[in-house]
């Protein structure tokens, strides 16, 4: 139940990224719902890999580098999913940004401290 709650959360922050960047588009429910999927299958299997690659960037960084990562993954979603579009590389950093501190609020007044709904 919990799986569900917050793939819905995730594909509520995505349909909300339109209305405040106008680079970001999503056609339709079914494209945010696909995407929000991608985009945790992606941040589950490719993403980690990529931070292991990128760690001394990352180190010499001081973890800002995390955020290229991300807005990287974003415009791969963006690229795999129909119905969902990203104009460019910055614009996908900013909705990456966006995209976590809209599913981080949602998830907080929705899931218990416990992760149940």
């Amino acid at each position: 139940m919990r799986l569900l709650l917050t793939w819905l959360i995730n594909a509520a922050a995505l349909m909300a990224l339109p209305y405040l960047m106008h680079s970001v588009t999503v056609t339709h429910l079914g494209a945010a719902l696909v995407a929000a999927l991608v985009l945790g299958l992606v941040n589950t299997f490719i993403r980690p890999v990529l931070v292991v690659l990128t760690l001394p960037v990352t180190v010499v960084s001081l973890g800002l580098f995390i955020l290229v990562i991300n807005a990287l993954m974003f415009l791969l979603v963006a690229h795999l999913v129909e119905g969902f579009h990203v104009a460019g590389f910055g614009s996908a950093f900013v909705a990456a940004i966006l995209y976590s501190v809209i599913s981080w609020a949602l998830s907080t007044l929705l899931l218990n401290k416990d992760g149940n709904p």
